[in-house]
């Protein structure tokens, strides 16, 4: 037996059908229904059933897990016992007072258990025993019939009535002996029995006026039940003719909403009487059901039935009436007939919504089929009027469905995302299929709440800034933005920087950012002789669990300013040079060739040149982009043997920088091969010794060189080859490189260089495939600048620097200018 303290505690109906839609929608609902059969008025304690056997569950768990019995009843006609396992009744079973005149009486209950929760359902169905006896409505029947009555002639006798159901129903009626009557036993639509009471033998009022019969109600139920009705006849005088009905079957339909007054049907008698005799009368007959005079009209005098009640399809669906018509005479005859009127359901019930439980908020990584919210639809209406289906807008990602009858399950049909929409209304409509639909309106709130999706976001992939040289430390450089679409707490950024490539100490030494803001910051004034480019990755990372990151490639170009000022490479500073010059020699003769260096890069290193001193400005002129030293007129007599000249060397800066070079032509009368060749008066012995030693000096270095290069390219092959193997399995990049400012001398104005060497190429490595990837070479230092510019002169010029650079300091060379074999 189910605890008192438990019975007491039982939670009510509503919640426990919110519990039971829980179960069903999460769990399981049991297709299978255990079904039993019991006789009403069973004493309480009664076994039904062994629910647990009957529906497989283990008794040892029966007390944790809470079996409960639910019913849509507000009585608990049944409860479970725990320790054993079967279903008891609990209450009075009474089949009348559960189901009425219905011909099956079943009761649905909901098994719920708990721990897993689980939903079974079970059919009690309730047989009806003869507990009820049949009674008239009335104590005595009168009956006044005229004399002149035909043998034949059929009059209605009360109905008795049982609540029974079934073979314990009222059966037959049992009629006194007598001489004039007989008793005839009529079946209605419902399948109810009637009396009717036929005259066979002609009544003779001046013999027998006054009869007495008895009239027997027995049902079916052994032992048999019985109820009596005195019928006392009255046999009146003769009036000959009796009211006739057109039919006697009338038929007719109307809308249960109908108002009262509405038309239903209009009987019509004649008598062939004249006067009084002839004057119909209509009326109620004496065997209608309880309830007719209460749901309709009829008027005495015209025969019109009229709807005068409220009519309701879901409590009766069929209406006999009897109406009888008599008419005025002394005497009155009367005659019989029956209506059937059809209720015809119309939708007057709209659905009613029941949300027993919501989950929300809802994680956005919920698995599809996530169950959100259980709802009970219910309706009054019955047929299609009562089939009621549920919907939601389209283009949501949620769907209902229905594992149970009117029960509906509000479930996640696709990914959710509380980036996109943080939080759903969802309006559940409910509607019947009834004719006009009726429809009933619901709000499910579901927020969506936040797991970390999304990794830090930004406009673009990479930044390229460009600093200016001899910045301030401390200014920041660039700014990050960068955000994250999920929630505050996942959407916190860290900013780090990284190494990239194989350089490291860049971050700490040259730049920090900080780790809030994302602000990039140098630490060192930055030089652009010394450095052009940085390569930096920034890795930002989010606060969530797990932690996800994004890198942002960040390339720093020091662009340059004018703080370096030329520096001259021939004449070389600090050495004496002499340059000879033939006393015979005509204008446009080409002495010698100032060359300037500057260190920066762009405008900033283009050069000018300029005679700044010399004792005779007419003798010498100079080219502004070249630095040729050229005679402007004929060597004269008169021209002093020594000329010092000053050349001034000036950048294209902002502001201007410039620097002085000083050389010495000596105006000479010997011929300049001869000198060239007895440089320093020499013996040929000294100069094949000199040479020997250039010649092996050369051949090493060549030997040492031709190695190196080799050993150079191998190992640049393998590189390449590392390289493109890397790029076909990483991801496909499309990142540019920027060309750095080139570190030059103006060579190509000035004729040092073929302008098609100073070009460069640079493509995009989105090709992976077939596009060419040439990496940008990086920035010269300035010896290998200046080195360059030299080897792009003239080759017995560049010998001629080389021999001026091997000297010692404060020896004067004499060398033969290279000008005179037309080179230029």
């Amino acid at each position: 037996m189910v605890p008192e303290a438990w019975r007491g505690g039982l939670v009510s109906t509503g919640r426990v059908v919110g519990v039971l839609l829980l179960l069903g929608a999460l769990h399981k609902a049991s297709a299978a229904v255990i079904r039993y059969e019991i006789l009403e008025e069973r004493e309480k304690g009664f076994v039904v059933g062994n629910v647990v056997r009957d529906l497989d569950l283990d008794l040892g768990s029966l007390s944790a897990r809470r079996l409960q019995v639910v019913s849509g009843a507000s009585r608990r006609y049944f409860e479970v016992n725990w320790e054993t396992g079967e279903m008891f009744v609990n209450d009075r079973l009474d089949r009348e007072e559960l189901c009425g005149t219905l011909p099956s009486c079943t009761i649905t209950l909901e098994l719920v258990v708990e721990r897993p929760l689980e939903l079974f359902s079970a059919e009690v169905v309730i047989q009806d025993i003869n507990d009820n006896n049949p009674f008239f409505p009335t104590r005595e029947m009168k009956l006044e019939i005229s004399e002149a009555v035909a043998p034949g002639t059929r009059f209605p006798l009360e109905s008795a009535h049982d609540p029974d159901v079934g073979s314990n129903s009222l059966q037959t009626y049992e009629l006194s002996r007598n001489e004039y009557f007989a008793l005839r036993v009529q079946t209605r639509e419902d399948s109810t029995k009637y009396a009717e009471l036929v005259l066979e033998r002609a009544l003779d009022r001046e013999q027998e006026p006054d009869l007495q019969l008895l009239l027997t109600a027995l049902d079916g139920g052994t032992p048999a039940r019985s109820a009596s009705l005195p019928i006392r006849i009255v046999v009146l005088d003769a009036n000959d003719n009796a009211p006739t009905f057109n039919q006697s079957l009338y038929r007719a339909r109307v809308l249960e909403d109908a108002p009262p007054g509405t038309l239903v049907v209009q009987v019509r008698a004649t008598d062939l009487d004249e006067g009084p005799n002839g004057e119909i009368i209509y009326s109620f007959g004496s065997h209608n059901r309880a309830g007719v005079r209460e749901l309709f009209s009829l008027d005495l005098v015209t025969g019109v039935l009229t709807v005068k009640g409220r009519l309701d399809f879901e409590d009766a669906k069929l209406h006999e009436i009897y109406i009888q018509a008599k008419d005025k005479g002394a005497n009155p005859e009367g005659a019989h007939c029956k209506v059937l009127v059809e209720v015809v359901d119309v939708n007057d019930n709209a659905p009613e919504i029941t949300v027993t439980s919501v989950y929300s908020p809802v994680p956005e990584d919920a698995p599809l089929g996530t169950v959100i919210a259980l709802l009970s639809v219910t309706d009054l209406d019955a047929g299609e009027n009562g089939l009621v289906t549920c919907e939601i807008p389209p283009g949501l990602p949620f769907s209902l469905t229905s594992s149970l009858k009117n029960y509906f399950t509000l479930k996640t049909s696709a990914a959710l995302d509380r980036e996109t929409v943080p939080e759903y209304n969802l309006s559940i409509t409910a509607r019947d299929a009834g004719t006009p639909s009726l429809s009933a309106l619901t709000t499910v709130r579901v927020q969506v709440s936040d797991i970390n999706d999304n990794p830090p976001q930004s406009s673009q992939s990479s930044y390229n800034v460009y600093v200016e040289e001899n910045n301030l430390p401390g200014v920041p450089i660039l700014n990050l933005s960068v955000w994250d679409p999920d929630a505050p707490q996942n959407a916190r950024l860290s900013f780090f920087l990284l190494e990239q490539g194989a350089e490291i100490g860049l971050v700490g030494r040259y730049f920090t950012i900080n780790r809030d803001s994302g602000v990039v910051s140098s630490l060192v004034p930055l030089d652009h002789e010394d450095r052009r480019e940085f390569e930096l990755t920034a890795h930002i990372s989010d606060g969530g669990t797990p932690v996800l990151a994004t890198n942002i490639s960040v390339n720093v170009f020091v662009t340059d300013c004018n703080d370096n000022a030329p520096q001259v490479l021939y004449p070389r500073p600090g050495q004496s040079s002499v340059e000879m010059l033939p006393r015979s020699t005509a204008a446009g003769y080409l002495v010698t060739r100032v060359v300037g260096w500057d260190p920066d890069a762009g405008h900033n290193a283009w050069l000018s040149y300029s005679l700044l001193g010399a004792p005779n400005q007419s003798l010498f002129a100079v080219g502004l982009h070249t630095g040729q030293i050229t005679t402007a007129r004929p060597v004269q007599d008169t021209d002093s043997p020594r000329q010092t000249l000053t050349v001034l060397i000036r950048d294209n800066g902002e502001p201007s920088l410039s620097t002085t070079a000083t050389l010495t032509v000596s105006v000479t009368e010997e011929s300049p091969e001869a000198l060239a060749e007895f440089p320093a008066g020499s013996a040929p012995r000294e100069q094949n010794k000199n040479l020997t030693f250039y010649l092996l000096l050369s051949l090493i270095l060549v030997s040492v060189g031709f190695a190196v290069t080799v050993l150079g390219v191998i190992i640049f092959k393998v590189y390449k080859w590392k390289q493109s193997r890397d790029l076909y399995r990483a991801p496909v990049s499309s990142l540019y490189r920027t060309p750095g400012p080139s570190l030059h001398a103006d060579a190509v104005r000035g004729g040092l260089m073929a302008p098609h060497l100073y070009h460069q190429v640079y493509l995009t490595t989105d090709s992976r495939r077939s596009d060419p990837l040439l990496r940008k070479p990086g920035a010269a230092s300035p010896l290998a600048s200046r080195q360059n510019t030299l080897r792009s002169l003239d080759p017995v010029f560049y010998r001629q620097v080389l021999g001026a650079e091997s000297s010692p300091p404060g020896q004067v060379r004499v060398s033969k200018s290279p000008w005179n074999d037309n080179v230029f």
